[in-house]
Parts: C-alpha cells; sequence; structure tokens
C-alpha cells in the first residue's frame, strides 16, 4: 500500500504542472474574429442570404422572417423617402440579419442592385434606410499588343476583356478605323481594374493611357479631367489636342442602319406614298443600352403613340438630338448628361415594326442627316488647364514609352509569341 501510494506521489511530481485558465481569458481565446460587411458584424446575428424570385416582394420576404404586417407597413412608410421597396429586381441578391434567438426575426434587410452598391433597410432600434457602396480596389495595369488579325483577337489571346477593346474604339473613334488595322499596327494601354472589398474582380474601370501606331502613324490618347465640378474628362494627344468630336457617331452599338434619313422615301404599306423620314435607324436587340451622343441637358423623356417612351437632349445653342422607341428611359427632364451616359434601351415602344433606335438630329431647328453634317470638335483644352496638363501627362508618357513593343514583335512565330502581358 505504501509502494502504491509513493508510486502514485512520484508519478504526480514528474508531470508538467496543468496550464490554468481564468474564465474570461478562456473566453478571449475563443471569441471568433469579427465578420464585417455592409457594416455590420455578421457574428452577431444569423445570417440569411438569397436573391429576388418571381412574385418575390418585400412584404412577402419579410414574413418568412417572423415580421408582422403592421411593421413591415410601418418600415415602407419610415423608408420610402430613401428607397423605393417595389424597385426589388428579379434575380438580384439580398441577406437578412435575424436575431440570434429561436425565432429568428429579421431585424436588417440588405439589397444589392447591382456588384457595388446596397441598399439597407434597418429597423433594429430606429426604422432607418440608406444606401452605401462596397469598397472598391483599384489596381493599375498594362498591356501591349501586336495586331495578327483584329484587336479583339489579340486581347483574347492576351487573356483580357474585349471591353478594353470598346473603351479603346471609343477613345480613337475619330482617328483610327479600328475595321481596317493591319497586320503587325501595336497598340500599349496603361488601365485600372476594379476589385470589389480587394477579392472580387468588377471588370475594367478606365484606360488612363494608351498609344497605338497604325500604318506606322503614331497616336497618343491621354485621359485628363477638364471641369471638375461637373466631373467632365476627355482624351487628348500629346500636344493637348482633342480625340474627340462633339458628338459620338452613332447612340448604340448597332447592327446595322436600318433606315437612313431619306425625304423621299416611299413605303408600301402605305401606297407607296412619299412619308419622310427625318432620322436614321439603328438595329439593334432590345435591352441594348442607348448613349447620350454628346454631353448636354434633357428637355423631354416623355411617351407619345408615334415615338414611343423617348429621349430629347438640347446640347448647346444649335444641336439637339432625340431617342425614340426605347423599351425603357434612364433618364428625367432638366437631367445633365455627359457623351456616353447610358439614357435607356433599346424597345419596341411606339410605331415601329422591330426592335431599333430613331436618331433624329437638329441644327439651328432644323432636322438633318448626322452623317451629312461637319460636325464640330470637341472643345479644345482651354489655355489655363494646357500647362497642367502637359505636366500631367509626363509620367503617363515616359510609363508607355517605357514598354518596348521590340519585345512583342517576333517575325515568325504564333499569334501567342506576338502579344506580352505586363499586370
Amino acid at each position: 500500500m505504501a509502494f502504491a501510494l509513493l508510486i502514485t506521489l512520484v508519478s504526480c511530481k514528474d508531470k508538467e504542472p496543468e496550464e490554468v485558465f481564468e474564465e474570461d481569458e478562456f473566453a478571449a481565446v475563443i471569441e471568433p474574429e469579427e465578420l464585417k460587411e455592409f457594416g455590420f458584424n455578421l457574428n452577431d446575428y444569423v445570417v440569411k442570404r438569397d436573391t429576388i424570385r418571381n412574385g418575390d416582394s418585400f412584404g412577402l420576404i419579410m414574413e418568412r422572417y417572423n415580421v408582422g404586417y403592421p411593421k413591415i407597413f410601418h418600415i415602407a412608410e419610415q423608408t420610402k423617402e430613401s428607397y423605393d421597396i417595389r424597385k426589388l429586381q428579379i434575380g438580384k441578391p439580398y441577406t437578412v440579419l435575424c436575431s440570434k434567438d429561436s425565432l429568428q426575426q429579421a431585424l436588417s434587410f440588405i439589397y444589392q442592385p447591382n456588384r457595388e452598391e446596397y441598399v439597407v433597410l434597418n429597423f433594429q432600434d430606429s426604422i432607418h434606410a440608406f444606401t452605401s457602396r462596397k469598397p472598391i480596389t483599384y489596381v493599375e495595369k498594362e498591356f501591349l499588343g501586336v495586331i495578327t488579325s483584329n484587336i479583339s483577337q489579340t486581347l483574347a489571346d492576351g487573356g483580357k476583356s474585349l471591353l478594353l477593346a470598346y473603351k479603346m474604339s471609343d477613345i480613337y473613334a475619330w482617328t483610327i478605323d479600328f475595321t481596317r488595322l493591319q497586320k503587325g499596327d501595336h497598340f500599349k494601354v496603361v488601365y485600372t481594374d476594379k476589385y470589389i472589398d480587394d477579392t472580387i474582380y468588377a471588370g475594367i474601370d478606365k484606360i488612363k493611357a494608351a498609344y497605338f501606331e497604325h500604318k506606322s502613324e503614331p497616336f497618343y490618347a491621354f485621359e485628363f479631367e477638364t471641369d471638375s465640378i461637373k466631373r467632365l474628362s476627355d482624351y487628348f494627344n500629346d500636344e493637348a489636342k482633342n480625340l474627340r468630336r462633339a458628338f459620338l457617331k452613332a447612340p448604340v452599338e448597332y447592327k446595322r442602319i436600318s433606315s437612313r434619313y431619306n425625304l423621299r422615301r416611299r413605303i408600301a404599306l402605305y401606297g407607296n406614298k412619299i412619308r419622310p423620314h427625318k432620322g436614321t435607324d439603328f438595329a439593334a436587340n432590345i435591352g441594348t443600352p442607348i448613349r447620350a451622343t454628346a454631353n448636354g441637358t434633357v428637355t423631354k423623356s416623355a411617351y407619345t403613340r408615334g415615338n414611343g417612351n423617348y429621349v430629347k437632349i438640347r446640347h448647346n445653342s444649335a444641336y439637339e438630338t432625340q431617342y425614340l422607341h426605347m423599351k425603357s428611359q434612364n433618364v428625367k427632364a432638366g437631367q445633365f448628361v455627359k457623351q456616353g451616359d447610358v439614357i435607356g434601351w433599346v424597345g419596341m415602344t411606339g410605331n415601329t415594326s422591330g426592335p431599333h433606335v430613331c436618331y433624329r438630329f437638329w441644327k439651328n431647328g432644323v432636322q438633318v442627316d448626322p452623317f451629312k453634317q461637319k460636325l464640330p470638335e470637341a472643345e479644345p483644352i482651354s489655355d489655363s488647364l494646357r500647362t497642367e496638363f502637359l505636366e500631367f501627362i509626363k509620367p503617363l508618357k515616359s510609363k508607355l514609352d517605357s514598354i518596348n513593343v521590340q519585345e512583342a514583335i517576333i517575325l515568325e512565330g504564333s499569334p501567342e509569341d506576338l502579344i506580352t502581358q505586363l499586370d
């Protein structure tokens, strides 16, 4: 017995003493790390995520999460000045933050109309609503490409989005015909990519600078803000000359021109009588974005039996444009729009036999054919900004010039050999 007791004592003496935790110290060790999104610590809630389905409404969603009708009505009334809950769109994601109890009652509703923005309807204590944006990181990248067939193929071979081609064709719309590029033409571009929450790729933000050598002729392009109040920017070459015209050639990415401006057009449907057509019809799929062809102020955003949904814009004392047969408008009368802003979407409203936008153009109060006008150049950079611009582009031009195209041009090789990525 004494021998057994001795063994027990020796065994206990040889053991390392156990580490003793105070209760609050132990709690600190296992406390979960804060998981924040939309301005909330998600650890404080039961988090439910879903998408808006056909037939869903804010009221029906709230009823699923144990919110009674009187409170639903009160939430809708209290938040209607901040957000209209009737605008929920099918397929868009939403998040419901619920109480951490057996009832799991909804306390907050977060709706995401797009990947960057979100709308919060918070009714935990006081009821309020607000719209915010997820943090966005901009990453600058560079790309060098040599044309082997067309710019789209060059970008695709380099693993780049075709949106980069669209943006470049827009910048060089009045200086380079991208349908007539030649093998061996090359370009360099400095652009920024967008990332949401540092991880979710959100596409190309903008092109900061570009260089295109077409038929051995160089074309520089630098983005520069010309009006900080209206947040207007444009692209200028290395001599501060504007690359654009005051008007885009077309208001939409179109399949074909289905009907041109023609004052002596005859229509068989009307007995082959002359019925003047004072617009240009650009055929495009329903839902295709329609863009303002120049800066201006919306004077009409309305509906008539003939025009359907339409928008009219006054650009200055001489020029006006009109866009007919929209599926729906994206602007209101009195709103200032910039060249390229989406003002609506292609539809078939009004008197029309197919999806298109009828583009009408006024000069000094008279409807004219925009393709036969000598359209004005975009406003040149002001003298007061010229010196600032030339200083601004120095590091960008140096960056473009330092990208060595000779490293990408290989006389014999596959198209992949002719492309250099600089990410």
